[in-house]
This record gives structure tokens, sequence and C-alpha cells, in this order.
């Protein structure tokens, strides 16, 4: 499927694998085996001051997974003609999602972090900053 046509249906809330043991628990992440991509890149986000959002943009081709690993937050999604919104609040739920998609970060609790595994390295072609070129990309008018 292209980036052009993905729409919410496309997002996946996943359970990752949990190992329980009384010293702690354990969730670990294997790139194309519990999830649908490589993992080329990680990345984590913390110490977001409280009202404060992130993302505001979409992908051209780069697959995400993102994991509340501490704390909370929400997660806006729109895909041109529709929205929904997700709250990541366990570290072993993940939110898949394809490219294609504009996504808000909001509504950090105090010490959250996001972690971001994604399926390509940083590069600056592949985001959309603007809703209205993402509407354009989406050939929705």
């Amino acid at each position: 499927m292209r980036a052009e046509e993905t729409t919410l249906e496309d997002v996946k809330l996943i359970q990752l694998p949990k190992v329980m043991n009384p010293a702690g628990n354990i969730t670990a992440i294997n790139g194309g085996l519990d999830l649908p991509f490589e993992v080329n890149r990680v990345y984590y986000l913390y110490d977001i001051p409280g009202g404060q959002d992130r993302g505001g943009h979409a992908h051209k081709a780069l697959h995400q997974l993102l994991v509340a690993a501490s704390g909370s937050f929400s997660i806006l999604l729109k895909d041109g003609r529709a929205s929904k919104e997700f709250n990541l609040k366990r570290p072993y739920e993940g939110l898949l999602l394809p490219p294609g998609l504009w996504r808000e970060l909001r509504d950090f609790s105090s010490g959250s972090i996001c972690l971001v595994l994604a399926s390509h390295p940083y590069s600056e072609v592949d985001y959309i900053r603007e809703f209205k070129e993402f509407k354009e990309f989406k050939k929705f008018l």
C-alpha cells in the first residue's frame, strides 16, 4: 500500500512480549519478528514540559512503533478524512504507525518517555511538516 492510500484502519495497537519476573519485568522487541519492519533507528522523547505538544507532521515512507516507556501520552492521528486519538500508558503496548498519517503527540504526563522504533534512519525529505501539504499529498482537497 502506498502512503497516500493509508487510512486510520491501518494503525494497530499491539501487545508487546512481556516476560514477568519478581525482580522486574522485561519487554524485548525484535524488528522483523515482533514488528512488520526492520528497526533502523531508535530514539526517545523525554523531559517534555507540561502542555507541550510534539509531532505535528507526517512521513512519506517511515514506519514507526511508539511506546510509552514511562508515563503516558496521547497521539492524535489524521488520515485526511478522519481523526482518531490513542492513549499510550503501558510499556508493553505499542502503536504501529504506517507512513502517510498526520500525527500529533500531546498530554504528556510528568516524567513520561516516548520510545520510537523506526524503519529508516532520519531523513528530512521524508517529513511533511505542513498540514496543507499533507492534504495535497493525500489528494484530499
